[in-house]
């Protein structure tokens, strides 16, 4: 296939993954958008990541999304805008490293594969997660890494390097990206086992650089012991949790929920992989092939979580493997002498699954509106619902106003415009059974109360809290004294899928849920004004 008929195609891929996110644009944010939004809103106003918002997120995401919001705009289409032109750079990306490693053919192919998976709403494809804005950088890493190879010289490495650090930075597990390129150099470099080491020790410096940056922007900030607590001593709290017996569940949990629309998809890239085991020029590369797929897959089990938008971080390998088979079977096929029905069944073969999968989600990807996608997607989430919740409270404060949710809905300060009255963004952390759990409660119940916020929401959805058998319940106990120094002033009544109940004013007051997804508005009867909280300290144990 000549170059320019393989751009042509490409293009035609992004163009076409383009026009579907468009009609995904307004979709209400998710918790995961929320933080990343509300901490870049915070960025663009001076605030420095944890400074007032806690989270074991690395801050390249919160960069990423000052970013979007500063070119796009401070909303949903804005940020969806941001996440699709991500995407279409991917998608080129893609393309690029597999022409780098095979032929415009894979490359094409492969491109396809990714624009096709990447729409899948099984992988959340309308949320702008730190998944996607990890595969950038990690595949312009890769390509630097080739380029480097070639060219043996250290900076390159250095620079390569940089890129792999810089994906740890957006998230944690944009690092196993990194192991890929140091287990690369390592097989592949050129000349003796000295020469691979030093080019292996440019590579690790590179990827330090960003880190090594980034420390010391935290230490300027004053802000770099409640980054290390977050990012490094609780996080690590968080990824050793579970199990190995429930991480092996929660991996055939997701791909139970993935397959049943992508099994087509996912067919064509296991004959990709078997291809490497039969076909000549498939098998020149199993190495590189074989390394990526492996540490695609410790990305996205980093954790033994295995939430299906993880999953985005195997989609360039799978990809890979898609665009591997079609050119090996159109190999195969080179032996037919007549050119309709070689050059017929490479495409179907390359499209028939692609256009299976959003043939089968056409009811999200064409026919929902925002707010029934935000149900199909997420359920009784209360995500629509914060768009009110947030205008509310925005019409009825200034600027100067804290707020405070009770519960795991960041969403609504970024909505709301309005700083959050203690830095406990998140409640999960507070229920999970981890040595800081207490420390963690009673912090949060202290930023509160010195904050005095101007208005509280209190989330009744379990979904935002994730409550065990063996969960410090001292918040719960807290708020029902402290919620009597406020007026209930709304009620948020999310009754079923199609149905929520919003109650206002006098109406709230004397309102009794009727489902077990509510939140609740509380508007303090104190004017006093609040009181900036002190700077507050990691919990200890």
């Amino acid at each position: 296939m000549s170059r320019r008929l393989a751009w042509v195609l490409v293009a035609l891929a992004v163009l076409a993954s383009a026009a579907i996110r468009l009609r995904l644009l307004e979709v209400p944010l998710d918790r995961d958008e929320g933080e990343y939004a509300y901490v870049g809103q915070l960025l663009l106003q001076g605030v420095p990541p944890y400074a007032t918002a806690y989270n074991f997120k690395m801050p390249g995401i919160y960069g990423i999304y000052a970013l979007i919001l500063a070119i796009f705009g401070p909303t949903p289409t804005g940020i969806h805008l941001g996440l699709l032109v991500v995407n279409a750079a991917t998608i080129v990306l893609v393309f690029l490293v597999a022409v780098r490693l095979f032929n415009t053919t894979v490359g094409v192919a492969a491109s396809a594969a990714f624009a096709a998976l990447s729409l899948s709403p099984r992988l959340f494809s309308p949320t702008a997660y730190a998944e996607h804005f990890v595969l950038p950088l990690a595949l312009a890493g890769m390509l630097a890494l080739f380029r480097a190879i070639d060219s043996r010289r250290p900076l390159a490495f250095f620079g390569g390097g940089a890129l792999f650090g810089a994906a740890f930075l957006v998230k944690q597990s944009g690092g196993a990206f990194a192991l890929f390129a140091v287990l690369y150099v390592a097989a592949a470099a050129p000349g003796g086992v000295h020469r691979r080491l030093g080019l292996c020790a440019a590579l690790v410096a590179g990827a330090l650089a960003p880190l090594a940056a980034l420390f010391l922007l935290m230490a300027l900030t004053g802000t770099f012991a409640t980054f290390w607590f977050w990012t490094f001593t609780y996080a690590f709290e968080y990824a050793t949790a579970v199990p190995l017996a429930a991480g092996g569940s929660n991996f055939v949990g997701s791909l139970g929920s993935i397959l049943p629309t992508s099994y087509l998809a996912a067919g064509l890239a296991a004959l990709g992989l078997s291809a490497i085991a039969w076909d000549e020029r498939a098998r020149a590369r199993r190495a590189v092939i074989g390394l990526l797929c492996a540490c695609s897959l410790l990305a996205t089990g980093t954790g033994l979580h295995f939430r299906n938008q993880y999953f985005v971080l195997m989609l360039p390998a799978l990809s890979l493997l898609a665009g591997i088979a079609v050119d090996s079977m159109t190999r195969v096929l080179s032996s037919v002498r007549a050119p309709l029905l070689r050059y017929g069944a490479a495409i179907v073969l390359a499209s028939v699954p692609l256009l299976h999968l959003v043939y089968l989600e056409r009811a999200i990807l064409f026919e929902g509106t925002p707010q029934q996608i935000a149900r199909a997607l997420y359920g009784r989430n209360p995500f629509p619902e914060s768009v009110e919740i947030a205008r509310y409270i925005r019409e009825r404060t200034s600027r100067e106003d804290r707020i405070a949710v009770v519960g795991s809905e960041p969403q609504i300060y970024f909505y709301a415009d309005r700083q959050a009255a203690t830095g406990y963004i998140y409640t999960y952390a507070l229920m999970e059974p981890h040595p800081y759990a207490a420390a963690m409660q009673r912090q949060m119940i202290d930023e509160i109360e010195a904050a005095n916020p101007r208005f509280v929401v209190y989330v009744k959805v379990w979904t935002s809290w994730l409550v065990g058998t063996d969960s410090d319940q001292t918040v719960f106990r807290w708020f029902e004294e402290y919620r009597k120094g406020f007026d209930q002033v709304g009620v948020v009544d999310i009754i079923s899928l199609q149905r929520t109940t919003y109650r206002w004013g006098p109406e709230a007051a004397a309102y009794t849920p009727r489902s077990d997804y509510w939140l609740a508005v509380f508007r303090r009867r104190s004017e006093a004004p609040t009181t900036p909280r002190p700077a507050s300290s990691p919990p200890t144990r």
